[in-house]
Formats: structure tokens, C-alpha cells, sequence
């Protein structure tokens, strides 16, 4: 199957990123969220986008008006996802919205179109049933800064149609990305596996108050050569995503997780600190210190 149009349903950070990835390669996208206020501030981001992609892939000004001029914005969910061969899910990381989500996009979505969810720690078993075409749906994982770092896991749920595994994989490398397949469902993908775990760990360590998350960021970026440290790479995610994650694990009763949601919640979420988004995180912009030439050295 040849996808034409493509209507990403959230608009935060990343759903930003993949709707103007995916018009910068040439498709048609509709951005879907729930109000208008959501959509205003989706097209401050994309907007923004236009400069980084000038910037970072050294694009003309032609190159990204034409992007976003294939890109049209609603918060009619039917009319978002009418002429939609596959809609790309981004919205917040928390079971019962995203259920309810797809329950509601199986009711208004053409019979032809494939769901994919680009959660980064749910399983698409867990809402299959939900979008009344498990056969059709899987996940389609992107990594944060999506036109520099063009990672896209395609995962399957045992009920996915070989086909429509093997299109999306496909549809990814259409729009830039180095698709990389996995066979099985895994939690976290291969990205969070290994990347979750270690935010989790810095964030324990500031929790603990061993150290600062300068110092930690310095301690791993002397150590690995790494050009960010877990605290420079949380404001990347955004520490909004950082705080459901420790929420859902709170709710687990994975112990130390309620103490930190409930520091991320009190001295950067109500404060309006939630990352490079925003300005300001665990870290400064646009001159954060890590940047800053002797910042390893002192």
C-alpha cells in the first residue's frame, strides 16, 4: 500500500516533529489535537522547526514554507483523519487516554487506514482490542530531534498483518528514517530499553541528593565521550514525559518513584520548567551550560 496522507494525532514536542518530517519528505499531513489552543501552539513549534531544519540540514526557506504548507491543522478528529491512509498516535503517555483515544478513531477513520501508536513505554497488545483493526495497528517509534536523530522502531503485536508491517518499515524509510524492525514486543523498544533505565538512574542519584545534575551529566560525558549528559538529554525529551513515566511506576509501587514525580511535579512542572521546550529544565537555553567550552574542565 502507497501512503499519501498522514495525520499524526497529538501535537506535543515529537508530534510536531514527525507532522513536519513527514510534509518536509513530500506527504500531505493533517495534525490533529483536542482544542485550538493545542494546535496554536503546535504551529509556534513547527514554525520553530523551520529554522532548526535550515540550520541543522541546511534546507532553503523554500524547502520548509512548502513543508508546512502541506500541512493543515483540526480539532474535528473525523475531519483529520478522512483521507488518512495511516495515523500516527503521539499523544500523552497514559493508558486510559490513549483507549479511549482509539476507540473514538475507530469510529471515524476509513475502513483502509493503519493505526500506529509512537508510545514510548506501552505495549501495542494493550491497545489493540481498543482500535477495532488489531491486524492494522503496531508501533512506530520515533527518538526526540527526529530530522538529526532518524531512528524509526517499527514494532508488531502478534496480531499485525505481515503487510502492513513490512509497509510501515517502508513508509519510514520514505520519510528519512533508518527503520530498524523488531519482531517481537518489547517494552521501551530497543531506544527506551537502554535509555529509560539510564535517565532513571541520574534521576534516583539527584533524588538521593548525591550529587547535582551537572555534576552527573559532567561525570558520564568526561567518562563516554558522550555530548550530553541524562539531564542535558531530559530536557530533549521533555520533563513532562519524564514525570508520567515515574507516575505510571509510582502507581506500580516501584519504590522512590512517588517521591520523584513528586519532585519533577514541584520544582519544574509548576514552576514551567520542562525543558528546552519551554526555555529552561534542569538546564538553561539556548546557552545551557554544558555547552560552554570549559564546562568539563572546571
Amino acid at each position: 500500500m502507497k501512503y499519501n496522507h498522514i495525520t499524526v494525532a497529538g501535537s506535543g514536542v515529537l508530534g510536531s516533529q514527525i507532522a513536519f518530517q513527514t510534509a518536509f519528505k513530500g506527504f500531505n499531513v493533517s495534525v490533529y489535537d483536542i482544542n485550538d489552543d493545542a494546535l496554536e501552539a503546535a504551529k509556534d513549534r513547527i514554525m520553530e522547526l523551520k529554522s532548526r531544519y535550515q540550520e541543522d540540514l541546511k534546507a532553503s526557506v523554500e524547502e520548509v514554507d512548502s513543508a508546512y504548507n502541506r500541512i493543515s491543522f483540526s480539532s474535528d478528529l473525523a475531519k483529520a483523519v478522512s483521507e488518512a491512509d495511516l495515523v500516527i498516535e503521539a499523544i500523552p503517555e497514559v493508558v486510559q487516554i490513549k483507549i479511549e483515544f482509539y476507540k473514538q478513531l475507530a469510529k471515524v477513520a476509513p475502513e483502509k487506514t493503519i493505526f500506529a501508536t509512537n508510545s514510548s513505554t506501552l505495549l501495542p497488545s494493550q491497545f489493540a482490542e481498543a482500535t477495532g483493526r488489531p491486524e492494522k495497528f503496531l508501533a512506530l517509534h520515533f527518538a526526540n530531534e527526529i530530522w538529526t536523530n532518524n531512528t524509526a522502531e517499527i514494532m508488531k503485536h502478534p496480531g499485525t498483518d505481515m503487510k502492513v508491517f513490512d509497509d510501515v518499515i517502508e513508509f519510514a524509510k520514505a520519510i528519512g528514517m533508518v527503520a530498524l524492525p523488531l519482531h517481537k514486543e518489547q517494552p521501551g523498544y530497543i531506544l527506551n530499553s537502554l535509555l529509560v533505565p539510564f535517565l532513571e538512574a541520574a534521576q534516583m542519584l539527584f533524588l538521593k541528593e548525591v550529587a547535582d545534575p551537572e555534576t552527573i551529566d559532567k561525570t558520564w560525558m568526561i567518562a563516554t565521550g558522550s555530548p550530553k549528559g541524562p539531564f542535558a538529554i531530559l530536557d530533549v525529551v521533555g520533563i513532562k514525559t519524564a514525570y508520567n513515566i515515574s507516575l505510571t511506576k509510582a502507581e506500580a509501587d516501584v519504590p522512590g518513584f512517588d517521591k520523584l514525580a513528586e519532585k519533577l511535579k514541584k520544582e519544574y512542572i509548576d514552576k514551567g520548567k520542562l525543558g528546552r521546550e519551554t526555555g529552561e529544565g534542569f538546564y538553561q537555553y539556548p546557552n545551557p551550560s554544558f555547552l560552554e567550552p570549559d564546562f568539563l574542565k572546571k
